[in-house]
């Protein structure tokens, strides 16, 4: 490689880590009355940024495939603060606010295929504390095959009713990996939110796969066109990779939380353990679950004090009503959350998902 293409990646690697570190503590954190507060609380990381990014010159065109990835990246973290930024001058509201993240899995997806090649970067990919982990780093060297990696089926950004799938890089055919489903919020989409868990499948070793509903949310009404979705799913994934069947975890934000309940309680659902996040539940759920499934089903509740979406009363009335009909709860409440997903719990739930 030559020396300026290396010295512009050095010059620019750091603050564009930098930037999207900042975006995920913005999103984790974010709760309306606080705005200001978490803005002053991150700072200018995009002034650096767009600093860093205006200094790189032409790079020869064996780099180029390198060069665009590491611009779209750069780009994509720059169009979230503009928006932020935008929102911060007075001009635009919460929605604005939402629409503006949707850059930052953008930007990750963008740079993810440059961890092979970049330390830095596939130690951004991995839980703090798995980043001094030899073996794993290790593991990880070898790079993505034919098996392992990111795959989109039928899941670009509009569409409905695909799916996105992330296997570690370390996957073997010969070792069954737990499964992680996890459900996007309303009108989000599982190529988005698959990187709201990337960082702990890659780090804890499961497979993750991240759908998108076939409507504009989840079935929480009427015809459930998604659970028939969500098993076919599962199944192509369970065909081409082996899957744990003893760790099946199905988990989601928001709607894809309450998804969970409608679609993970049914007595014919595969799935072995329930996890979710920032929903809201109505006690006729439990009454209408099957008696059979609810006793002794792992469910691992989290929500957050400061939920202005589904307060989080309801949450405490789901805990206790479930806990009632026979399920084994888990109850996680964070006194800093909003209606925001709170990307720590994670690893919490893979160690509960395998029995730790």
């Amino acid at each position: 490689m030559s020396e300026a293409v290396i010295d512009d990646i050095v010059v620019v690697l750091p603050p564009l880590l930098n930037a999207l570190e900042a975006l995920g503590f913005f999103a984790r954190h974010l709760h309306p009355p606080a705005f200001a507060s978490v803005m002053n609380a991150i700072g200018a990381p995009d002034q650096a940024l767009q600093t860093a990014r205006a200094s790189i010159g032409d790079w020869p065109e064996q780099f180029a495939g390198l060069r665009e990835r590491l611009d779209r990246a750069c780009d994509e973290a720059l169009a979230a603060f503009a928006g932020i930024r935008e929102v911060e001058r007075g001009n635009g509201d919460l929605v604005a606010v939402f629409r503006a993240l949707r850059h930052l899995p953008r930007a990750q997806e963008a740079l993810y295929p440059l961890s092979a090649q970049f330390p830095p970067v596939s130690n951004f990919f991995l839980n703090a504390g798995s980043r001094d982990d030899a073996d794993l780093l290790s593991r990880l060297e070898a790079g993505a095959s034919d098996d392992t990696g990111i795959f989109h089926d039928h899941n670009e950004p509009g569409s409905r009713g695909g799916f996105s799938v992330y296997v570690p890089e370390y996957y073997t055919q010969g070792r069954a990996m737990p499964l992680v489903m996890a459900l996007h919020g309303g009108s989000g989409n599982g190529r988005g939110f698959l990187w709201s868990w990337l960082r702990d499948a890659r780090s804890c070793g499961a497979i993750l796969v991240a759908p998108t509903a076939t409507g504009s949310t989840w079935a929480l009404m009427g015809d459930d066109a998604d659970t028939p979705n969500l098993m076919r799913i599962l199944e192509t994934v369970r065909n081409r990779w082996t899957i744990d069947a003893s760790r099946m975890l199905l988990t989601g934000m928001s709607d894809g939380g309450t998804f969970c309940y409608v679609s993970g309680l049914d007595g014919a659902s595969p799935f072995t353990h329930l996890a979710p996040v920032s929903a809201t539940f109505h006690p006729l759920m439990a009454e209408m679950a099957d008696a059979t499934r609810l006793r002794g089903l792992p469910i691992f509740i989290t929500h957050g004090k400061l939920d202005w979406m589904f307060p989080v009363q309801t949450a405490r009335q789901t805990q206790a009503a479930l806990a009632a009909a026979g399920a084994d709860v888990t109850y996680r409440e964070i006194d800093d959350l909003s209606h925001t997903y709170p990307r720590e719990i994670n690893a919490e739930l893979v160690q509960w998902l395998n029995g730790a």
